[in-house]
Parts: structure tokens; C-alpha cells; sequence
């Protein structure tokens, strides 16, 4: 199948993206928070639990997975990835080596994992990946983010980009302008435009066919410490109108970061910008903890019970299926 087919599966239908691929350090904070061991086989168990739910297929399209995640055996024996393509669901991989304090601004980040990557990229392959990710950081304050942070990032993105498409998979493009921070609105526009307008030039510059790419961007949102409140129809404007202007139209979807935003909004937000949606952009999600808290929670009280737990996250991914099509609506969460 071809990137751009690859891609469109990734988006089309109401269907969105699991981000399954927290790092061991990650998911050991979340499993803690709901007091559960953080071992390799309670990771597995609750990853498999929401992959072999029967429903997920109906409204996943594709899981980022995490290395740990893509080599191991389900409990029936079979591979993560066999579980995943007997769910019609593609496995994907993270393949960033997370972020380190970018020189000359060492309060910014700088995503590392160019070096070996074409090498790892060839095995994930074999392994059974036919997507991947790549996650670029960058802060707002009065001084970020700085020019070198959004060049640096861009560039890694875009190189990232390139390796992916000539080993047959579809890259998805991240870059994140985070939530944390007093900024209002119009700042987090700001940022995001100046963003996402060099991650084009340098993805251009090297050569990515951008059919082929899905991009992962945040909402454009009010500072996690504004004290502002994010008013659902201000959210939706403000990010479609930032995306129409900065995203090519060549670009076949968007499958939004949930960024710390809480179940509920993430699925609100996306919800409305699907339904003022005046673009040829598919709008669908990429959530890690916005497809999954409840879902843990859950779990956490019976590990064995599988059946409880992917009741919850069949919900959960229910409503962002709805959301994807501009479909949802409170009282279908009340229903549940």
C-alpha cells in the first residue's frame, strides 16, 4: 500500500489515532498514580487490554506504540502487532529519543534520534510498523519560543520525515506548542503559526511528499496558568483559521494532540472544529491520556477485568469517533 493510501487510512472515517507509546518512565507515573506496579507485564496487560477490545476497530484506525511495546507477545502468544493487524487496526512506532535542553537556550528542547535512525527505522519495519512519530517541544513565555528552537526543531522534523517516507511508512509530524504557561489565545496562534509555517519550509526543503504525512498539532488554547477560561467556539475558530493559513492543502488530515486537555474538552473541541470545518482537511484525533484516563482508572480496580475496562474505552473512543465527524453531543456522554 502506498504512503498516501497509508496515510488516509490513518484519518478516514470517523477513525482516529491511539498514542499508546509512553516511555517506560511515563506509564510508570500513571500506573503509580492509580496504585499499580509499574512491571513490563502490568504495561502489556493494560496496552492489550484496549488493543483486543472488540469495538476498537471500530473507531482506532492506528496505535503509536513504544519500543518495549512493539517486541513483545501478547498473552495468547501472538505478537502486539499480529493482535493489532487481526483488529484491522496499523501499528505505529515512536521513534524520537525524547528531548534535551536546546544549546544557546537551554530552557528550550531539542528532540534527539537522528542518529541510527535510518538502521531502526528498517527493522520497525520488518517488526510490522507502517506509521511513526516524532514529537518536536516548544515552550511559550515573553522570550520562546526562540528562533533557534522553532528552526532546530523544524529541521529535525523534516529530516525525521524524509528517512520515514523512503523506508515505506508514513511519518506523523509533531510538533507540540504546549499549554503550560500564563499565554493567552492569540499568543498560543502566534506560536503556532510561526511553527508550523518553518516545519513546512524545512519539509519542503527536504523533499517529504506531504500526502504522505499526517500532522499531529495542538489546539490553539489559552495558557494552562492564564486563568482564562477555553470558550469551545474561540478554540475551534482560532484553530481552524491558524491551520487553513499555515497547513499546505496538499497535507490530507490533522490528528490533534490532546495536550492536557481533560476527556471531556478534547472531545468538545475537536467536535466543533469539525462542524465549522470549511476546508478539504480530514480532522480526526491522536490521544494518548484523552483516550485513556477513565480507562485506567478502571482497570486499576480489577486488572483481570478486561470486559469493564474496554467498556470505558470503547466509550471514550466512541465519543472521539463522534467528535470526528462533528456528531457528538453532551447528552450522548450522559447516555453512556
Amino acid at each position: 500500500m502506498s504512503i498516501e493510501k497509508i496515510a488516509l487510512q490513518m484519518l478516514a472515517n470517523g477513525k482516529g489515532i491511539l498514542a499508546a507509546d509512553e516511555s517506560t518512565g511515563t506509564m510508570t507515573k500513571r500506573l503509580e498514580a492509580v496504585k499499580v506496579t509499574s512491571t513490563q507485564e502490568n504495561r502489556l496487560n493494560f496496552r492489550e487490554t484496549l488493543f483486543s477490545s472488540k469495538k476498537a476497530s471500530s473507531y482506532i484506525s492506528g496505535v503509536i506504540l513504544y519500543d518495549e511495546t512493539l517486541r513483545q507477545m501478547s498473552s495468547n502468544g501472538t505478537s502486539v502487532v499480529e493482535l493489532l493487524n487481526k483488529q484491522n487496526i496499523l501499528p505505529g512506532i515512536k521513534v524520537d529519543a525524547g528531548t534535551k535542553p536546546l544549546a544557546g537556550s537551554p530552557d528550550e528542547l531539542m528532540t534527539e534520534g537522528l542518529n541510527g535512525l535510518k538502521e531502526r527505522l528498517k527493522e520497525y519495519y520488518d517488526l510490522g510498523a507502517r506509521f511513526t512519530k516524532w514529537r518536536g517541544v516548544y515552550k511559550i513565555s515573553k522570550n520562546f519560543p526562540s528562533k533557534a528552537a522553532i528552526l532546530e526543531n523544524a529541521r529535525s522534523l523534516a529530516a525525521y520525515a524524509a528517512l520515514v517516507q523512503e523506508a515505506n511508512m508514513v511519518p506523523i509530524v509533531e510538533p507540540e506548542v504546549l499549554m503550560d504557561g500564563s499565554h493567552d489565545i492569540n499568543r498560543c496562534y502566534d506560536a503556532t503559526s510561526e511553527v508550523l509555517q518553518e516545519c513546512f519550509l524545512q519539509l519542503k526543503n527536504a523533499k517529504v511528499n506531504l500526502r504522505g504525512i499526517v500532522l499531529k498539532p495542538n489546539m490553539i488554547l489559552n495558557g494552562s496558568e492564564s486563568g482564562a477560561a477555553n470558550e469551545t467556539a474561540l478554540v475551534a475558530a482560532k484553530t481552524l483559521e491558524c491551520l487553513k493559513n499555515n497547513v499546505p492543502e496538499e497535507v490530507p488530515g490533522i490528528a490533534f494532540l490532546s495536550g492536557g486537555q481533560s476527556e471531556i474538552e478534547a472531545t468538545k473541541n475537536l467536535n466543533e472544529i469539525n462542524k465549522i470545518n470549511t476546508t478539504k482537511f480530514i480532522f480526526t484525533f491522536s490521544y494518548g491520556r484523552a483516550l485513556q484516563q477513565s480507562a485506567l482508572k478502571q482497570w486499576a480496580q480489577n486488572i483481570q477485568d478486561k470486559a469493564a475496562t474496554q467498556s470505558v474505552f470503547d466509550q471514550r473512543a466512541l465519543m472521539n469517533s463522534l467528535a470526528a465527524t462533528g456528531k457528538w453531543s453532551s447528552d450522548k456522554e450522559v447516555a453512556a
